[in-house]
């Protein structure tokens, strides 16, 4: 059985944001997946220090809410992170989230172009990203493409939706997204390895 975790990034409660990533993981769940979830905005996460140094255990030497991040990283197979778009990019809290994730490679004593990758284990990964019309999806997906790679996640497929409302969780109404969301899911949730 496949354990998939899904983030949201989002401040507003039952927005279309929290909204695609809970059908994203009704999806993992038909398929058979364990399924975990994390609204980051309910944590206290401070922002990363640049310590330079990588902690010889753990992920941080500081402890907050990213230890319970990185305790559900180590469990699950799959990942999907979904944020508002915000001045074309991902929220704050998705950016404070990914920026703490930094320890997932170690500077390598041999000089600032390479890195030690301390994530061995490659995990499949969604994206899900909610935004105006007019917003640039494609800055925020590589923001956190950029964190996929960083972390080993293969990325499966992208889910936006591009709002036109200023009411809330307006994606209710939009089964065509909800069903990309959810097959998003059943992606993730395969059962085969990742090499």
């Amino acid at each position: 059985m496949s354990n998939i975790l899904g983030i949201c990034g989002s401040p507003v409660r039952g927005g279309s944001t929290e909204l695609l990533i809970q059908e994203t993981l009704k999806g993992a769940a038909s398929a058979g997946a364990a399924v975990e979830y994390v609204f980051l905005n309910d944590l206290q996460i401070m922002p990363c220090q640049a310590c330079g140094k990588s902690p010889e255990k753990g992920y941080c030497f500081f402890n907050d809410g990213m230890d319970i991040i990185y305790e559900k990283f180590n469990w699950c197979d799959g990942i999907v992170v979904g944020s508002p778009i915000y001045f074309d990019s991902v929220s704050a809290q998705t950016k404070l989230f990914i920026d703490r994730c930094n320890c997932f490679r170690a500077m390598n004593p041999s000089g600032p172009k390479s890195f030690i990758q301390r994530i061995n284990k490659k995990r499949r990964g969604g994206i899900i990203l909610a935004g105006g019309e007019r917003e640039n999806y494609e800055y925020a997906r590589r923001v956190i493409g950029g964190f996929y790679i960083w972390g080993n996640i293969e990325s499966l497929g992208l889910v936006t939706y591009a709002y036109d409302s200023w009411e809330k969780g307006t994606v209710a109404s939009h089964h065509d997204i909800l069903h990309q969301a959810h097959n998003l899911g059943v992606l993730l949730a395969g059962r085969e390895e990742i090499n």
